[in-house]
């Protein structure tokens, strides 16, 4: 049995830009937390985002060749519902204004969850099993059309944010006021950062900020303007530096003072950092979103794509010049976003309310590129080397090869184990076997050889959290992830006979012995867990 599988349908073009896909990763990369698998079916699509995509390892899958198949239509449908079948999806979700009332019904007639993501009730009815709306505008009074099943997830609280967002440490508001940072989407198809560069050209603030300020323009992996920005950026009066699709956007969030944004879904990353800002609704569906923003002391709405450069300067000047305003816009607009938005919805889906787990209990999420210096540190902790077959210190160099085959590689499987506070407190990981009855298996062709082979199981507590009986609720609530995945599948542990702590945490999580083995010269209790026993 393959882990749960989340299909999400999402376009990307010059025109739409990308927002609609980049939500969506956050929504897949909570879902990949949660040990699940995610894949992204799309008629249209940039090579940016297809890369963004296959880094977060989700896999793309082209429903069409361009122009043979209308966004939303009766075929695009059809197509969807192929892939979830071949994938045995477990929810679809859905978002984008090219898709509307009918498109939901016959999703929902082939059998499938529906997930529907959106922004200002453009369909004339509803019957997903569940509406998203993140947006501070968001009411029940735009869904007064929906089916009695259909339930909706409104506000900010669900705003869709990146792990990148959502893991960082965010601090307080600037004292200063002389760093601006400039991001108008991935695509930007008005070229309205050309015209937030003349602005920083003509501010006029204090003297002394003048001669300091600098400035920092994100451009999108989608944006064709990106020459001739450079351009308007080394010929500017100002200090301007131009950075094309970077992956470094919370770092460039929290070197900023202030920033000039899109309305779009920027806006949430922008409040979790509490980074005061000014906004540009660039298209009709965030007009809204602005004016609620600005309408609560949360961000200043500026205008829409048809503003002036003089007054993005005069707003820009106000707001550099005012300690006041850039600690009240942070404080509030922090209050907004806490960065779990996406758990709380893939929870929702999975009909675990975030929030409501038993006192004590962990949320286990699935490791990712991020956690790799964190789990070598753990890894390098002297009483995990003690404790280890291996008692030499691990190079960078190797545990980050190592790290990086393995969260690719189904025959393993790397959880995380968060607090409620969000700090991470451990990992588990299950390892497919490797002796030779176990590869046989594996190499028949069976769709079921992993659910039904030999794992072993790794586990390691952060420093500063041991002594709190974490290891036996970790691997207890470890295993329940992983037999969700491989119900069939037996899980081993081999632990030093020395090591007290490990040796009861194991027994105490449903963990029996079946004899002793000698590993790298070391004598080891060879356990296999035992449902009885729990």
């Amino acid at each position: 049995m393959n882990s749960a599988w989340l299909l999400i349908r999402a376009d990307a073009s010059v025109a739409m830009g990308t927002g609609h896909v980049m939500r969506c990763l956050a929504l897949a990369q909570a879902w990949q937390d949660a040990a699940g698998r995610a894949s992204f079916a799309m008629l249209e699509s940039t090579p940016a985002v297809q890369s963004r995509l296959a880094a977060e390892s989700c896999e793309v899958f082209s429903l069409a060749e361009a122009g043979t198949v209308i966004a939303g239509s009766a075929e695009d449908a059809r197509e969807t519902i192929t892939l979830a079948r071949q994938h045995q999806a477990e929810w679809v979700v859905v978002d984008g204004y090219q898709f509307g009332a009918e498109y939901q019904r016959r999703l929902k007639s082939a059998g499938y969850r529906i997930l529907f993501l959106d922004d200002y009730g453009h369909a004339e009815s509803y019957s997903a099993d569940v509406v998203l709306n993140q947006n501070l505008s968001a009411s029940e009074s735009l869904y007064e059309n929906r089916e009695p099943h259909t339930r909706l997830l409104l506000g900010p609280r669900y705003a869709l944010l990146r792990r990148a967002f959502r893991d960082l440490r965010v601090r307080g508001p600037r004292p200063e006021g002389n760093h601006v940072l400039v991001i108008m989407g991935g695509s930007d198809p008005k070229n309205l950062t050309a015209r937030v560069i003349e602005a920083l050209g003509l501010l006029q603030v204090e003297k002394a900020k003048i001669e300091r300020l600098e400035a920092t323009v994100v451009v999108g992996g989608s944006n064709p303007h990106l020459p001739a920005l450079r351009r308007l950026g080394e010929n500017s009066p100002r200090k301007i530096t131009v950075h094309n699709d970077v992956s470094n956007l919370p770092e460039l969030m929290a070197a900023a003072n202030v920033a000039v944004s899109a309305a779009g879904s920027t806006v949430w990353e922008l409040c979790r950092m509490g980074l005061p800002s000014l906004l540009i609704d660039v298209a009709p569906n965030q007009t809204a979103v602005a004016e609620a923003m600005d309408r609560g002391g949360y961000a200043i709405h500026v205008g829409n794509n048809a503003v002036r450069a003089e007054a993005i300067a005069e707003q820009l000047g106000r707001l550099l010049g005012s300690s006041e305003l850039r600690q009240s816009l942070s404080k509030r607009s922090q209050q907004l976003v806490d960065g779990h938005g996406a758990s709380r919805v893939v929870s929702q889906l999975r009909g675990e309310p975030w929030g409501k787990a038993e006192a004590g209990d962990l949320r286990l999420r699935r490791a990712c590129a991020d956690d790799s210096r964190l789990l070598w540190e753990w890894a390098n902790d002297p009483q995990v080397r003690a404790s280890s077959f291996s008692s030499q210190p691990i190079p960078w160099e190797t545990h980050a090869a190592w790290f990086a085959e393995k969260i690719n590689n189904e025959r393993s499987l790397t959880l995380i184990a968060d607090d409620h506070a969000g700090t991470s407190i451990g990992q588990i990981r299950f390892d497919c076997r490797s002796d030779k009855a176990n590869e046989t298996r594996l190499n028949q062709n069976v769709p079921d050889e992993k659910s039904q082979s030999a794992w072993e199981v790794d586990v390691s507590i952060a420093p500063q959290m041991r002594g709190r009986g974490m290891a036996s609720r970790l691997i207890r609530q470890g295993v329940q992830v992983f037999l969700r995945a491989y119900p069939h599948g037996s899980i081993h542990a081999l632990v030093k006979t020395a090591n007290a702590a490990s040796i009861k945490a194991f027994e105490r999580a449903g963990f029996r012995r079946v004899g002793e083995e000698q590993i790298r010269g070391n004598a080891a209790i060879h356990f296999v867990f035992d449902p009885s026993c729990v």
